[in-house]
């Protein structure tokens, strides 16, 4: 396949991935963080496929919050870019990079990696300075973000993470202000984790004019309700890695305890495993 050849089909896979964020029938994303969760996603209907950062990271040994090498990330999502048949984004947590440049530097590996979509938090990365960057200096990586995919001729759909209300950092307002300003700067959609009570969605989804995404788990509206208030992305985030590794926890200690397997009844059979994984997609 030609670079022109693999341009025009990220081109349009992208376009394919855009229209999937429709208000009020909102793209459902149960996050994957490796290519068998990846593959398990796609066969269980998903339009789409989500990296987990957080997933993706303890699946290679690292903790959460940048602590991953920019090319294990990448690697990690080329294998399960090239493994599925859905249109892959990834979550690059702030950008696995210190500036701008840095972020562009990313942008153009996730696009070498096959993949279609970012999410980009604006989580500060070291605490003295406060639990979020400047509004100012976010923008800036969004812009170069926004920059860096459209010189590659490839219209990445650039999710905006505004962490206000995960990190205790404001309320409606200041979420919205960030997120105009992060729309300004080239931003396609807004992603609020910690937005889920219909008093919090509703204003969020009517506030900004790009498409809307919620983090979800237990407690949390079902995806009717929340798309009923305007949503146009619903994820996972972490939270399916994180049962699969409790089951790791539950099961292991079941066994080394009491010497009983109930924890293991109703696993997914091994050669529908091995059914999902045997070819290439």
């Amino acid at each position: 396949m030609t670079t022109d050849d693999t341009a025009t089909t990220l081109h349009d896979r992208a376009l394919a991935f855009r229209a999937l964020h429709v208000p009020g029938r909102p793209l459902v994303l149960p996050n994957a963080w490796d290519l068998a969760s990846a593959r398990i996603v796609e066969d269980a209907g998903a339009a789409a496929v989500a990296t987990t950062s957080a997933g993706l990271a303890w699946a290679l040994g690292a903790a959460d919050g940048d602590r991953l090498e920019r090319d294990a990330a990448l690697g990690a999502v080329a294998v399960i870019a090239a493994g599925v048949r859905l249109p892959v984004t990834a979550d690059i947590e702030r950008g696995y990079a210190r500036d701008p440049e840095g972020v562009a530097d990313t942008v153009r590996g996730v696009l070498a990696a096959g993949a279609v979509g970012v999410n980009i938090e604006d989580t500060a990365p070291e605490p003295d300075r406060g639990p979020l960057r400047a509004v100012s200096e976010q923008a800036e990586r969004i812009a170069a973000a926004r920059e860096a995919a459209d010189a590659a001729g490839v219209p990445l759909f650039v999710n905006a993470r505004v962490d206000t209300l995960l990190r205790g950092a404001g309320g409606v307002d200041d979420t919205l202000e960030r997120a105009a300003a992060y729309r300004a700067a080239g931003a396609d959609g807004i992603f609020v984790p910690g937005a889920v009570e219909p008093g919090t969605v509703k204003p969020l989804a009517d506030g900004v004019d790009v498409p809307l995404n919620v983090m979800v788990g237990p407690g949390a509206p079902p995806v009717a309700e929340l798309a009923a208030l305007g949503v146009a992305r619903v994820s996972a985030g972490a939270g399916i890695a994180r049962a699969a590794h409790t089951l790791v926890r539950r099961a292991a200690r079941e066994l080394l305890d009491t010497g009983t397997y109930d924890t293991l009844a109703g696993s997914i059979d091994s050669g529908e495993l091995n059914a999902l994984l045997g070819g290439a997609r």
